[in-house]
C-alpha cells in the first residue's frame, strides 16, 4: 500500500508514468507494508532512483565486466587501488562520477565479486539521480567491496518479503559445495515480477537462478537454494539529500527491461 502524508495514494494526482515506473508503482501498492511519502515528489524521487537501479544493471550486464572473486578481482588501475581483501579504493584526485561511470563504460577492465556488483549498482543509480557536483563532494572517499562495509550509501538490510522493483535481494545456497564456494549464493536486483539481474549469473528468473545454485551444492546435500526473506535497499530519504539542484528526470528507461533477455544465454 502506499500512502500520502497517511492518505491512500490518489493516483490520479501522479503525472504520467512510463512503463517500467508504473510496473515499480504496482510492485510497491502490492506489498503488505505500507509505504508512507511526505510528498508526491518524494515518491517520484524514489521511483526515479529505482528505474536507475535498473538501468545501471542492465548496463553493468553490457559491460564486459567479469566475475571473479575477491581474492582475483582487478580494476583500472587509471582510476582505482585494488586493495589486499579484493576491494576497489578511489584513487586520490580522481573524479568519483568519472571513476564509477568508467566500470560501465570500460568492464572489460574489470573483475569483481557480485556483493561488489550490487554497490557498483547502487552507486551509478544515486551517480544518475543527483546532480554531478554534489556526487564528486560525497563520495571522495569512494570504496567499493560490500554494503557491509560501506558507510556512505547507507544501505539498509532487513527481515520481510516485500520484494520491491529495484531492490537488492539475495539467494542463499547453504550447502554450496566447498569448491564452489564464490556461489555461496547470489546478490541480485528484482528487475520485473519474476526477473533479477546477479553478476555472474546474468538475467535470470528466480527459478534459474536456484536451478544454477543447486547444481553447485556438495553431494548428498539436501537443503536446496532459496530467496532469503530479506531486503536491502537504499536510504532513499537520505538520497534525495545528496543533491543540491534537486531531482531532475532523465533519461526513460522504458526500454531498460525490453533488453533483460540479452544476458540470458551465458554467464558473465
Amino acid at each position: 500500500m502506499i500512502t500520502i502524508g497517511g492518505d491512500p495514494l490518489d493516483a490520479t494526482t501522479l503525472p504520467a508514468l512510463s512503463t517500467v515506473e508504473t510496473a515499480i508503482i504496482q510492485s510497491l501498492a502490492a506489498q503488505n507494508v505500507t509505504y508512507d511519502y511526505s510528498s508526491i515528489r518524494d515518491l517520484s524521487f524514489e521511483l526515479a532512483l529505482r528505474k536507475h537501479t535498473i538501468q545501471a544493471s542492465i548496463q553493468l550486464l553490457q559491460s564486459g565486466a567479469r566475475f571473479e572473486s575477491f581474492m582475483r578481482s582487478y580494476c583500472n588501475p587509471h582510476y582505482w587501488n585494488r586493495m589486499p581483501n579484493g576491494a576497489f579504493q578511489l584513487k586520490p584526485y580522481v573524479s568519483p562520477s568519472d571513476a564509477i561511470d568508467d566500470i560501465f563504460r570500460n568492464g572489460q577492465l574489470y573483475g569483481f565479486e557480485c556483493a561488489t556488483a550490487i554497490i557498483m549498482i547502487f552507486y551509478k543509480a544515486v551517480k544518475d539521480s543527483i546532480d554531478q557536483q554534489s556526487f564528486d563532494q560525497l563520495f571522495q572517499q569512494l570504496y567499493l567491496y560490500s554494503w557491509e562495509h560501506d558507510e556512505d550509501l547507507q544501505l539498509e538490510t532487513r527481515p520481510g518479503t516485500d520484494y520491491v522493483i529495484g531492490d537488492c535481494l539475495y539467494f542463499d545456497n547453504p550447502d554450496f559445495a566447498p569448491q564452489h564456494s564464490v556461489w555461496r549464493g547470489e546478490n541480485v536486483i528484482k528487475l520485473d515480477q519474476n526477473l533479477y539481474y546477479g553478476h555472474g549469473i546474468a538475467v535470470r528468473t528466480a527459478e534459474e537462478i536456484i536451478y544454477h545454485l543447486n547444481r553447485l551444492r556438495r553431494p548428498g546435500s539436501r537443503r536446496p537454494a532459496h530467496l532469503l526473506p530479506q531486503v536491502t535497499r537504499l536510504n532513499f530519504r537520505l538520497v534525495r539529500t545528496f543533491s543540491r539542484s534537486g531531482y531532475t528526470p532523465r533519461t526513460s528507461l522504458d526500454s531498460a527491461i525490453h533488453v533483460r533477455h540479452s544476458g540470458r544465454s551465458h554467464l558473465t
